[in-house]
């Protein structure tokens, strides 16, 4: 036994003294690149790649007449619009109505409806034009129909008769625009949570 105890003291000393052997480093393998699908970061300076496509709208300087159509189809939605002038955005198609200006044929609506006359509004002056064979158009009256047609008219009629003779009543009293941007509408929403803030600590 006593044999046997110095033996595994000189064993536990002798692996004290040894010191650790030195990390083995693993191998490195390079990772092979196929020349033909090898990345090539793009270099977008003069004389290099071809810049991407942008979307350069509002870079622009639109003609003047362009800008002066935005600015007044804006004011028109920000703008309260009284009814007379209103009406005419009632109309049986939905192309643009390009009666300019609006003042020619203000008064017709009215003068149809005193001598009971079916009416209905028409947007696009150049369909008119292509009826009547002229350059400018901003106003047509049938007088007469063939027989073939008359069936087909008299419902065409009751639809108009329908939807804007009978309709003076609502017509006068429904104003258009004042349709607020977006700007407005957030300090409205911004005024409304302050006031709903300012209730909730008055209650709480």
């Amino acid at each position: 036994n006593g044999g046997e105890e110095a033996q595994a003291k000189e064993e536990a000393s002798y692996q004290e003294g040894c010191v650790a052997p030195l990390a083995v480093k693993k191998p490195v393998v390079k990772k092979v690149v196929n020349q033909l699908f090898e990345k090539r970061p793009k270099n977008f300076g003069i004389g290099q790649n071809v810049q991407p496509k942008r979307d350069l709208s509002g870079f622009v300087k639109w003609p003047k007449y362009i800008r002066v159509q935005r600015q007044k189809a804006v004011l028109q939605k920000r703008l309260k619009e009284p009814p007379p002038n209103h009406q005419f955005s009632q109309t049986l198609d939905t192309t643009t109505h390009d009666v300019d200006p609006l003042e020619l044929v203000l008064l017709l609506p009215a003068l149809c409806r005193k001598m009971g006359v079916p009416y209905c509004i028409v947007k696009g002056n150049a369909r008119l034009c292509l009826l009547v064979r002229c350059k400018t158009c901003t106003a047509l009256a049938l007088t007469s129909v063939e027989a073939n047609d008359k069936a087909n008219f008299a419902k065409f009629l009751e639809a108009i008769k329908k939807n804007y003779n009978d309709r003076h009543d609502e017509i006068r009293k429904h104003w258009g625009g004042g349709i607020l941007g977006s700007k407005g509408l957030a300090r409205i929403a911004k005024l409304e949570r302050t006031k709903a803030r300012e209730l909730a600590q008055k209650q709480g």
